[in-house]
């Protein structure tokens, strides 16, 4: 008589890598319009203040060497926080398919890191692509540097981890009815006050606005992608963006922990 064999426990890592496999997946299948998503601000800003603008002389051409990084931050940001906030909206909302996920045998702090993680993935994707675009639409860019690439990346998975994080806080804090709210008085004053279309140094013209644009985590993307791709322009020391995205993340990422739990349990 053949005996019936109990299968051994299951690794949270396990559970966490199957998860993110399943997330990598549907992203794939619906990679075209994750990036007209995404990117369709980005590219229409930089088809008007990056092209045709500096073509008409009403901006310097030096504009375009500020305004690369700024919309590297922008198309991050969006992504990271879309592609968790959105879905977690959905799921714990109408769908209310995050209850599968909340079956499986692990905390449930590991189905909101890989939630988490999946956004970072997101974010990274999206910047990676803006920017060969932006090159195809502005043409040449001074001072443009990809010699230090390490800390590029460096910037890039802090800023996609930070707004991923913030992604998750914020879809499982705000109601479904809620979430165009959300975009109107959270996202988008984030975009047009995080230094993305004008420098932080720029701002020593008005003393008060450069001081509190410091409490926008879009401003430390920024400036950080300013300081590692346009290295010899002015821009905030890439220690103190970076060092300030680690400290935005960590708190970010405990407080959407958090937020999931409450609503998982509640």
């Amino acid at each position: 008589m053949n005996e019936l064999v109990t299968p051994g426990p299951v690794s949270a890592l396990t559970v966490f890598w199957a998860l993110l496999r399943r997330d990598v997946r549907v992203a794939r299948k619906e990679l075209p319009f994750f990036l007209v998503r995404t990117m369709m601000q980005p590219v229409l800003f930089l088809t008007v203040f990056g092209f045709l603008l500096p073509k008409m002389g009403m901006v310097r051409g030096g504009y375009q060497t500020a305004l690369l990084p700024g919309i590297l931050a922008v198309s991050l940001a969006l992504s990271a926080i879309q592609s968790v906030a959105l879905p977690m909206v959905q799921d714990f909302g109408w769908t209310k398919e995050i209850e599968d996920r909340l079956l499986a045998p692990v905390a449930t702090w590991v189905i909101a890191a890989e939630k988490i993680v999946a956004g970072m993935l997101q974010g990274i994707i999206a910047a990676l692509f803006v920017l060969p675009i932006a090159r195809l639409i502005m043409g040449p860019i001074a001072n443009l540097t990809f010699g230090h690439f390490g800390d590029v990346l460096m910037v890039t998975v802090l800023g996609a981890a930070a707004f991923s994080s913030l992604g998750m806080w914020l879809g499982t804090g705000i109601a479904p009815q809620q979430i165009g709210l959300m975009f109107s008085v959270i996202v988008a004053p984030m975009m047009f006050f995080g230094c993305a279309y004008y420098p932080w140094r720029g701002l020593d013209a008005v003393p008060v606005m450069k001081y509190v644009v410091l409490i926008n985590p879009l401003t430390y993307v920024s400036e950080g992608m300013r300081g590692a791709l346009t290295p010899e322009l002015p821009h905030m020391s890439l220690l103190v963006s970076t060092s300030a995205l680690l400290v935005i993340c960590a708190f970010f990422w405990v407080a959407g922990l958090r937020s999931f739990y409450k609503r998982a349990i509640g």
